[in-house]
This record gives C-alpha cells, sequence and structure tokens, in this order.
C-alpha cells in the first residue's frame, strides 16, 4: 500500500493547516494510523495516532491544538493543526501500522511556521 499526504505549506503563527493522508486502496489489517514529524537537526517524533477504533494519542506539545480523525470507510487520516507556532515547523509524514506490527510510511509533506 502506498500513502499519499497533502495538506502542508507555509502558514503564518497562529494560524491553522489541515493535513490528509490516503491510503492506494482499503485495508482491513490497518490497527492505527497517525502523522509523526521531523524537524531541521532532530529525530522523527509522534505527533498524534488514531486506531481504527477511534482510540487516539497526542504529544504534549500540540494536545488542544491538533485534531486527529479517521475514516476507515477509504483508509484516509487528516490532521487539523490549529494555532500553530514556529516549533511546529517539520516535515510532516503520515504513517500505517498493521495488526501484524509492520508498518508503512508517506513521503512527508512540509509545513512552515513563520511569519
Amino acid at each position: 500500500v502506498q500513502l499519499q499526504a497533502s495538506g502542508g505549506g507555509l502558514v503564518q503563527p497562529g494560524g491553522s493547516l489541515r493535513l490528509s493522508c490516503a491510503a492506494s486502496r482499503k485495508i482491513s489489517s490497518i490497527h492505527t494510523m497517525g502523522w509523526y514529524r521531523q524537524a531541521p537537526g532532530k529525530q522523527r517524533e509522534s505527533v498524534a495516532t488514531i486506531t481504527r477504533a477511534r482510540v487516539t494519542n497526542y504529544a504534549d506539545s500540540v494536545k488542544g491544538r491538533f485534531t486527529i480523525s479517521i475514516d476507515n470507510a477509504v483508509n484516509t487520516v487528516s490532521l487539523q493543526m490549529n494555532s500553530l507556532r514556529p516549533e511546529d515547523t517539520a516535515v510532516y509524514y503520515c504513517t500505517v501500522t498493521y495488526y501484524s506490527g509492520g508498518s508503512t510510511w508517506g513521503q512527508g509533506t512540509l509545513v512552515t511556521v513563520s511569519s
């Protein structure tokens, strides 16, 4: 399966962006979908994840600002990002984890928060 992420771009501090990620085909073996990010010079970190049962998990730095959602029918996960800060600048990667424990990563989409 391939993951196609979209929605990145340049936004001013305090602004909003919505990222979306669609799997190339419906995969019933997907357990969790989520977003990670990697800022320049930093390690990749988990931003938010959501299971097919819609159990969510957020990094402390984005709680209350970001919302992850999933559409199981079309294997799409979205990340609504509000009140963006310069420190949110990073390449955001979509990922899926299967019940078997394996995972697939998307190509990444750049989010730049700057005035």
